[in-house]
């Protein structure tokens, strides 16, 4: 193996030689957020005087000296095809340019020192071999006109269409200067004496990638003095790494605190794999005093994050056994919330009975919604915005309020939903974590000599109604009864219970496990000393009616331990902010803004929405509208006057739809697109009184 460091333009201009992609490789995927992000190093680069280079990664490739049959030595890419593709788009576009300016020293230039092999025969001529589903589009940008239509979508297309459109006379020196800049790792590889494979699984190794706490410290640490790394190192990144870490897993968690905290100050959820990117965006490289502002605030809510993480640390009781209700129901998305509350308590502005309910009412509002069924992903936008509605002479009444105000997928239970939903949810087939939470919760209630359940191999779940009843269930009950409480009662709340004799009592009558006193072991319901199996104790009998009767009894305790607020307030209008599948008719109405994933639209009519949506739609994943049934609803082409729109708008560079339609109508296209992107939860309105 050879590695060089390589100027990019000298590697694409090496003589009589291709750059083969092949067929395993995945799919050119690029999309143009990321070629703006390359187009923006190459311009920069360009600009500045001061720099001769800009580094842009590796390319792996074999070099085993094959031979093409016309001569050409083809060089085998086995890691940087989207970099080494996307380069080529922009000499691509620079040969276009050179051509509309009748440039012809550039247009050769460019052409047969970047593209093709200029001796080379017709159908291998061109430096770049790329998989066969990206050459003919690839094929179609050399070789096509302008205005040329390319049958299908590739990002070959997309992307290059956008370097057309940023690439102008103006510009293109700098271009020029930026591509001469750019540098690589060529690493070379020898087939006979490395092992490609096992380089290339190495290169795209988990575990030898930089995890974003990586890149981000040494984002922070690497252009410091070496006395000021030590200091800050020390002062603060020491105490986040030792306190950011999980200490029963053993395992930091250091990116999914920053990632919290980015949440908490940008009011949205960087993806896993963007924080680095994130933070260098909200904290670009600064002098070390504003950087120690953002290392203070880091470090003070670190002690939180760990209490949250490792409730154990909590020395309060109380408080503690609320951490690990939270812990154990992985409530994570309330993290950024809870951390400023944690420390809100800490500082005294709010008192331990006002910290615990707040705990408590988090507890409530998740778990009521876990109950129904109610989608997880719409705590997201709740808990990243919700410490912005607290108030400091209102504290606990301001976060309830702003959680019982909300509406739809959003909404906070009431407890007529969570009695009729306990009456046949499924609840033995949860998650074990969440059903030992539920029984041992229900268990505990108001009691000062709490049983504990999880971990505890002594106490199991039983199905007082067993999951495989002795013969004599169906003749006691009768077959119609006994069918209707195996398909619809077996595993609801009213039809379990704990125990500490599972296996005796087992598949046994009723009135059998009631009794059961083997070897005077006492296993019997009539024996144990749990609430759950209290009730038991009076009943001759257990049928339909028993079972909704005990349901009935623990969905009233079940309201009691996680609580709706009890608080005087006005509920929100109609016209207060409503996910968009729960919002009113909006003929005649106008907006006055709209929330589209938790960023704030400054819309205020439903045609500035409609657009507004279908672009960052296609701007985010532009291959579903022609893979699924909404391009052909919204009209979607790139030739507008061809396809005889009445009203053309734009949603990217190129690409138009027809919004020649009622706002109904533009309601129905948004909420279908949102169904068919699984976005549901990701737009609310907001109309205008």
């Amino acid at each position: 193996m050879k590695a060089n460091e390589t100027k990019v333009d000298k590697f694409l201009a090496t003589n009589e030689t291709t750059f083969a992609i092949p067929v395993y490789q995945r799919n050119y995927d690029w999309t143009i957020f990321q070629c703006k992000q390359l187009l923006h190093d190459i311009i920069e680069a360009g600009k500045n005087d001061k720099a001769n280079a800009h580094f842009i990664g590796s390319i792996v490739y074999v070099h085993d000296d094959v031979y093409t049959a016309s001569g050409l030595t083809e060089l085998t890419i086995i890691d940087g095809q989207q970099r080494l593709t996307t380069i080529t788009l922009i000499y691509i576009a620079l040969f276009r340019l050179a051509k509309e300016l009748e440039n012809q020293m550039l247009v050769n230039r460019i052409q047969k020192t970047y593209l093709i092999n200029e001796f080379a025969p017709e159908e291998e001529k061109l430096k770049l071999k790329p998989t066969e589903n990206n050459k003919e589009a690839l094929h179609h940008i050399i070789n096509s006109i302008d205005n040329e239509e390319f049958m299908g979508y590739s990002n070959i297309i997309e992307n290059f269409d956008y370097f057309r459109s940023a690439i102008k006379a103006e510009n293109l020196e700098v271009i020029q200067r930026g591509l001469s800049k750019l540098i690589f790792i060529d690493i070379a590889l020898d087939r006979q004496k490395d092992n490609p494979q096992r380089i290339f699984e190495s290169l795209n190794s988990t575990g030898l990638e930089l995890s974003q706490a990586d890149l981000i410290r040494n984002y922070i640490l690497m252009g410091l003095s070496r006395t000021n790394q030590d200091r800050i190192y020390k002062s603060y990144w020491e105490v986040i790494e030792k306190n950011a870490k999980d200490e029963t897993l053993n395992k930091t968690r250091i990116s999914e605190f920053i990632r919290d905290y980015l949440t908490l100050k940008n009011k949205e959820i960087p993806n896993k794999g963007d924080v680095y990117t994130k933070f260098k965006e909200k904290y670009p490289t600064s002098t070390i005093d504003e950087l120690e502002i953002v290392l203070t605030e880091l470090k003070s809510l670190v002690k939180y994050y760990n209490k949250l993480i490792n409730p154990k640390k909590e020395s309060d009781r109380q408080i503690r056994t609320q951490l690990e209700y939270i812990n154990r129901l992985e409530i994570n998305v309330a993290f950024p919330f809870l951390m400023k509350v944690y420390e809100d308590f800490s500082n005294k502005i709010i008192d331990k009975t006002i910290f615990i309910s707040v705990l408590s009412t988090v507890q409530s509002f998740t778990f009521r919604r876990f109950i129904l069924g109610l989608p997880t992903n719409a705590l997201n936008k709740i808990f990243m915005g919700l410490y912005d509605k607290v108030e400091l002479s209102n504290y606990l009444f301001s976060i309830q309020k702003s959680l019982l105000q909300r509406s739809g997928v959003q909404r906070f239970p009431r407890n007529t939903e969570i009695i009729n939903a306990l009456k046949e949810k499924d609840v033995y087939n949860i998650k074990p974590k969440n059903r030992t939470y539920l029984l041992e919760r229900l268990e505990n209630f108001q009691n000062n000599e709490p049983v504990i359940i999880e971990g505890n191999s002594d106490i199991t779940i039983e199905h007082i109604f067993p999951q495989n009843p002795d013969p004599k269930w169906k003749i006691m009950l009768g077959a119609d009864e006994y069918n209707l409480i195996k398909e619809n009662y077996l595993n609801t709340i009213g039809n379990l219970t704990l125990s500490g004799n599972n296996g005796r009592l087992g598949n046994k009558p009723f009135l059998d496990k009631k009794v059961m006193n083997f070897d005077k072991k006492e296993q019997g319901y009539n024996f144990s000393r749990l609430w759950l199996n209290r009730d038991l104790k009076e009943k001759t009998k257990w049928d339909k009616f028993e079972i909704e009767e005990r349901g009935n009894t623990i969905s009233t305790r079940f309201i009691k331990i996680w609580e709706i607020p009890e608080i005087d307030m006005e509920l929100e209008s109609k016209n207060d902010e409503i996910n968009i599948f729960d919002a009113d008719d909006p003929k005649h109405k106008k907006l006055e803004y709209a929330i589209f994933f938790n960023q704030k639209l400054e819309v205020t009519q439903v045609a500035k929405l409609y657009t507004e949506v279908f672009r960052q739609l296609f701007d985010l994943q532009p291959e579903t509208f022609f893979t699924t049934e909404i391009g052909d609803r919204l009209s979607l082409t790139k030739t507008p006057e061809t396809n005889a729109l009445r009203q053309a708008i734009p949603i990217s560079e190129t690409y138009f739809i027809e919004a020649n339609i009622d706002n109904m109508g533009k309601f129905d296209r948004i909420k279908q697109a949102l169904t068919i992107f699984g976005f549901e939860d990701e737009l609310s309105i907001k109309y205008a009184d």
